[in-house]
């Protein structure tokens, strides 16, 4: 057995997977062929995520325990019990069924970004809106903001300048970790919008028992996941000097 897995391993450093058991073509190829569309999504769904969510989270914590505050809260609430094939079938029987402004399905234009992107930042949004609230009305509680305003600083400096700043390192931080998450969520998106990225790729070698895909698939996207959180390290380290990468 542990001869085996060497052999594995051994050829899986080199990118040989072995050859799809259904199309007899390299598992490695099929897989990199794959991967553009998938990470555009992921890519496209995170800044959808990240335009929902920073608005919202800044206005939630400037308007605490207002009427704003509260339609905020509940609206992230309903986002993170909404299932994301629920949400995805909705868009599409609105906006292509019946509204016929966009496509249902494919890959190729802006237009065909819009439904999956906004549903896979849908599922990324509200935990982030509550991450933004919750660290604006901290650092806007700190002494260092009491003397920016006591100097006569703006309060769009105050809360753009130095309060955003400060309160978006645990939020990069968490976005990391959730970018696995976001590629889960993927799986699902991707195949309600018959989207032709890896996720797509990797349920139907599922359902093929195709193996060799599956495995290159997987380990592809864990490298992906953990340079995704190296980098996030460093862009954090980047924001606060204090925090040391070593």
């Amino acid at each position: 057995m542990y001869v085996q897995y060497w052999k594995f391993a051994s050829r899986a450093v080199q990118g040989d997977f072995g050859k799809s058991w259904y199309t007899d073509t390299p598992a490695f190829k099929l897989v990199l062929e794959r991967m553009p569309p998938t990470l555009y999504l992921t890519s496209a769904g995170l800044l959808a995520a990240l335009l929902i969510a920073l608005p919202l989270g800044i206005l939630a914590a400037l308007k605490r325990h207002s009427f704003v505050d509260n339609a905020c809260t509940m609206l992230a609430v309903a986002g993170q019990a909404m299932p994301i094939f629920w949400l995805g079938i909705m868009l599409i029987i609105i906006f292509a069924v019946r509204l016929k402004a966009l496509p249902a399905s494919g890959y190729g234009t802006w237009q065909h970004f819009l439904m999956p992107a906004f549903t896979l930042g849908a599922f990324l949004a509200p935990i982030t809106m509550r991450l933004v609230r919750s660290g604006v009305i901290e650092i806007m509680n700190m002494d260092y903001i009491r003397t920016a305003r006591a100097k006569g600083v703006g309060e769009n400096t105050v809360v753009v300048k130095h309060a955003f700043r400060n309160a978006c390192i645990p939020v990069i931080t968490v976005l990391g970790l959730q970018f696995g998450q976001l590629l889960g969520g993927a799986i699902v998106t991707e195949t309600v919008f018959a989207w032709p990225g890896v996720a797509t790729l990797t349920v139907d070698s599922i359902r093929n028992q195709d193996f060799p895909v599956v495995q290159c698939a997987v380990v592809l996207l864990a490298l992906i996941i953990v340079s995704v959180n190296f980098v996030v390290d460093m862009v954090v380290g980047l924001i606060d000097p204090r925090i040391r990468i070593g």
